[in-house]
């Protein structure tokens, strides 16, 4: 089991991260080369389904708080409408539409958690639109983002409720920039720096749904998630090393999420949860109008 990023960089010399992270799983958790391959194909195929699930227009989750959005923001990048352009505009759409289909308890997979479900599918997905890169290589890329994910559930936590939403999108955003800069053929330095960057700009990320449901504001984390990943694989892939070791970053995150109050992790009592307009946003429970529609 990879324990830290250093050894997992260091472990990919001459072989590439993917290769190394490979190794790591046949060793540490006795899964054939095979198996590796068969349970990341069979995760890309789900990842698929559910964003295309998500940009049903109907479609909307049983309190009624979200759903539709990403169509909506789709047609926005579509008609040219929108100030990112468009590889940014689709992954953000992507990954809304993921989280909205986890919202309406659609099948997903959790990466690392459902709560932040859109961010790496939809970061891998649009690369694959963008650069007409195969299923094999994005294969490869699930287990380069699933070794940094174990890295950083390992040394700190992937949980809303013991870390903040940094630990769950900002670990989601980690694992993608990660991933993003393996694809665009960086070395295995360079997906390290980017999981740095990715995770110290969200750093003290709280964890606040409205109601306790995973909807609102995390729907809309996801899209803003996978454009921190894109930063931070462009960081990376420019040359910029990240100042600070990517496992003390790691580590800082972990000692921030303990340092959260909980009103702040995950218990719905704090930060958005806590504004006068949320108590109208349960359409079915309240009968409000809310402004989700």
């Amino acid at each position: 089991m990879n324990d830290s990023l250093s050894s997992l960089v260091a472990a990919a010399e001459g072989i590439g991260l993917a290769e190394a992270a490979k190794r790591s799983e046949e060793k540490y958790n006795g899964l054939s080369r095979e198996e590796i391959h068969g349970r990341m194909r069979e995760a890309l195929a789900v990842m698929r389904q559910s964003a295309e699930k998500g940009f049903d227009p109907k479609l909307h989750s049983m309190s009624g708080m979200t759903g539709g959005q990403a169509a909506r923001l789709q047609a926005a990048v579509t008609e040219n409408r929108t100030a990112g352009g468009t590889l940014l505009g689709r992954a953000a759409a992507r990954a809304l539409a993921i989280a909205e289909c986890n919202a309406a308890m659609g099948k997903i997979v959790a990466a690392p958690t459902a709560g932040a479900c859109g961010i790496l599918p939809a970061a891998l997905l649009t690369a694959q639109e963008e650069y007409g890169l195969t299923d094999e290589q994005l294969i490869d890329a699930l287990v380069v983002a699933g070794a940094v994910g174990e890295v950083i559930a390992v040394r700190a936590s992937i949980s809303g409720a013991q870390g903040g939403c940094q630990a769950e999108c900002g670990s989601a955003a980690a694992m993608a920039a990660a991933a993003l800069t393996f694809l665009r053929g960086g070395s295995a330095r360079q997906s390290a720096d980017a999981c740095a960057f990715a995770l110290m700009n969200v750093m003290g990320l709280v964890c606040d749904p409205v109601h306790g449901l995973v909807e609102v504001p995390c729907v809309y984390r996801n899209a803003s998630g996978v454009a921190g990943a894109l930063v931070a694989a462009d960081l990376a892939l420019a040359g910029i090393a990240s100042p600070l070791p990517p496992d003390e970053v790691i580590d800082a995150m972990k000692a921030v999420g303990e340092q959260l109050p909980p009103a702040l992790r995950e218990t719905g009592e704090g930060g958005c949860a806590a504004c006068p307009s949320a108590g109208c946003m349960k359409k079915e429970s309240t009968g409000c109008a809310g402004r989700g529609g």
